[in-house]
């Protein structure tokens, strides 16, 4: 008996072996080799276009990039450099971009005409960015005759698109200074042209964000003017990334890995040493500059309720002509 139990645990032993070293060749050769590639297999696309500005707001993408965070998702996040949030609409409904920075305004703004209704609407996927003081500045020459809000009655302000959160934050802001909203005209530029145009007279003002503003004030004598993120916008949510309805339902898992790479890129923007020399490498700034830029917050989760606040403010400046509930857009975060 004792016999006949050893010889079956030994055909048991050399059978596990024979099975183990089987899949040990199939693993080392030829068809075999797929198992290996589940990571990337998790994602519907493995490589996606993000459309970006080069602005301090989008720091915790770059950080994502640069600490491989997307890649241990199985993501490859080819960047695309747009000039706002406006622009992005076109892109993310011909299919250009995947997904894409941009401002709440525009996003909300898009979303209420039905800009995106062809590929199911918008929808947001992270949160990137709020304001703090002194990052968020309507800026004049050193050499104008502006000094304070009130002297911006009549004049012209650069802003990088139209009907956006630059827009809403100015005339509320305006506004909340006693300045007639409706006084001022704005010019469309991209950020990086506005010092210039400060300089030469093309414009009276403009509405800068880091790191222009911090390199218009040291190598133009630029002087701020108006904070746009005070009185009724302080605080204010400012940014993040979206995407189309089509987009996320053919690729749930794509964007929970996003989510995922980007909140961890969230968290660590905070820290300056962390974003200073990406600053240098992506928005083509000096070093010194990078380091004197004032720092907004890197929210790393999307909050229905922070977000309302924005279209709240859009009703009320007439960027919305009818209440907008803002919940419906949001994408539910990886994990939940």
């Amino acid at each position: 008996m004792t016999l006949r139990v050893s010889r079956s645990i030994f055909r048991g032993t050399a059978l596990a072996a024979l099975l183990a070293l089987v899949a040990s060749c199939g693993l080392l050769g030829g068809e075999e080799q797929k198992p290996a590639q589940q990571s990337n297999g998790q994602v519907e696309k493995s490589k996606v276009v993000v459309g970006v500005l080069p602005i301090l707001d989008v720091a915790a993408i770059h950080v994502a990039n640069k600490k491989g965070y997307f890649k241990e998702e199985g993501l490859e996040v080819e960047l695309k450099t747009i000039q706002g949030g406006a622009q992005a609409i076109p892109g993310l409904v011909n299919g250009e971009l995947d997904m894409s920075f941009g401002n709440w305004v525009s996003f909300f703004a898009a979303e209420s005409k039905g800009a995106a209704k062809a590929v199911d609407g918008l929808k947001l996927v992270a949160d990137g960015y709020q304001a703090k003081p002194d990052m968020f500045l309507i800026l004049a020459a050193g050499d104008s005759a502006i000094k304070n809000p009130k002297d911006l009655a009549g004049k012209t302000i650069a802003i990088n698109t139209f009907k956006n959160i630059a827009e809403l934050t100015a005339k509320a802001t305006l506004e909340a200074n006693n300045v007639d909203p409706k006084t001022v005209t704005f010019k469309e530029m991209p950020f990086p042209d506005m010092q210039a145009a400060l300089q030469n007279k093309t414009v009276d003002a403009a509405f800068l964000v880091e790191p222009f503003i911090t390199r218009a004030q040291r190598m133009a004598g630029a002087v701020t003017v108006l904070d746009a993120a005070s009185g009724p916008t302080a605080n204010i949510p400012i940014a993040g990334y979206a995407t189309t309805g089509k987009f996320a339902k053919e690729n749930p898992k794509t964007l929970a890995a996003f989510q995922r790479a980007i909140t961890k890129g969230q968290k660590d923007a905070a820290d300056r040493p962390t974003v200073e020399p990406l600053l240098v490498e992506y928005a083509k700034v000096d070093k010194e500059t990078a380091s004197l830029v004032h720092f907004g917050e890197f929210p790393t989760t999307l909050d229905a309720t922070r977000l309302q606040r924005v279209a709240t403010l859009m009703k009320t400046y007439g960027l919305l002509q009818n209440d907008m509930d803002v919940k419906p857009m949001l994408l539910a975060p990886s994990g939940s």
